[in-house]
């Protein structure tokens, strides 16, 4: 909002598509970033027209590329994609709307299978892929997000992992 110096303050419009590179490399977690919890690098491809991506994960050697720091037992990636609508601010109601309602807050999440936390895991690739029908909706007033997330998780009742509050991490890979 900072970067609308147009309107007035308070009433500034989020425009994100004029500003992508400010949510690039965004951190979902403060005390632990993603990259300090999850050393490795991924690689990525974000198709914006067919709004889809595919996240390619190197082999993970669980002991020197993860940093475990409740030394909790399984641990597990996510990847979304999703949409996202420039805001502007009505006067008249006193709130945001979205340029795009329809595709504003769209997504869809692709989780992978839990890991043991004492183990390598070989590469893998992790594709999602949201509904084709959203497709003839993208607009240029709407941005594509490609996220990446951790899960740490417990042994629960049924001793099937269970995901654990609070214990994982995650950023934005890509803005288009």
């Amino acid at each position: 909002m900072k970067l609308d110096t147009v309107s007035e303050i308070g009433k500034r419009n989020l425009n994100l598509t004029a500003n992508k590179e400010v949510l690039e490399g965004f951190n979902f977690n403060r005390n632990y970033p993603f990259n300090t919890v999850v050393r490795i690098s991924p690689r990525w491809e974000l198709s914006r027209e067919n709004l889809k991506a595919v996240v390619t994960i190197p082999r993970i050697n669980s002991d020197v590329d993860l940093l475990n720091i409740q030394k909790l037992p399984f641990f597990r990636l996510i990847v979304a994609i999703g949409t996202v609508s420039d805001m502007t601010f009505n006067e008249t109601k006193n709130e945001y709307k979205p340029l795009v309602a329809d595709l504003h807050g769209s997504n869809c999440t692709t989780t992978g299978e839990w890991f043991k936390t004492q183990s390598i895991v070989p590469e893998q690739s992790m594709e999602v892929q949201m509904d084709a029908s959203l497709i003839a909706e993208l607009t240029d007033e709407v941005s594509v997000l490609l996220s990446m997330a951790i899960e740490f998780g417990n042994v629960g009742a049924t001793d099937e992992p269970v995901e654990v509050k609070y214990a994982g991490c995650g950023k934005v890979l890509a803005v288009k």
